[in-house]
């Protein structure tokens, strides 16, 4: 029995065949072999890496501003000031388009954060003009009468 068993095994046995070993160096910085590739890969790793800190820096910075301006606080100055914003212009429009003879004022100036508003009543038109904290003018001219037709 030990002669057939014996037998079968060397008749199924895979013939053993062995090579060269050979060995090198993975990293490409010592072999030499796409060194250049492997600098370049490094340091857009690094470019990435230190982009994705900046940016993340940014939008933290961006959310705390976010998080100031819309404090309730903030909120409820942003609304007095729109108020009165429009009740100065409402005002303003108000003596602009004052049905009066001679007893109105056919001019008049407000100077709000810097930028000068002029408006002179003068042949049946309004001009406006306003000049900016930078120098720039803008000038608008309106009927007098008040009377827009579209």
């Amino acid at each position: 029995m030990r002669v057939i068993i014996a037998t079968l095994v060397l008749m199924f046995a895979a013939n053993a065949a062995a090579s060269e070993l050979v060995w090198g160096f993975k990293n490409p910085r010592f072999s030499g072999q796409g060194y250049s590739s492997h600098v370049l890969s490094t340091e857009q790793l690094q470019h990435n890496r230190k982009e994705d800190i900046k940016a993340k820096a940014e939008a933290e910075q961006r959310r705390i501003e976010r998080e100031l301006e819309n404090t309730t606080l903030n909120k409820f100055l942003k609304n007095v000031e729109s108020r009165i914003y429009a009740q100065i212009s409402k005002q303003m429009v108000d003596a602009m388009f004052a049905d009066c003879s001679d007893s109105c004022s056919n001019t008049g100036t407000a100077e709000i954060e810097g930028s000068t508003i002029t408006w002179v009543k003068a042949d049946g038109m309004i001009t406006l003009t306003i000049v900016g904290e930078d120098g720039t003018i803008t000038e608008l001219s309106i009927p007098a009468s008040g009377d827009f037709s579209f």
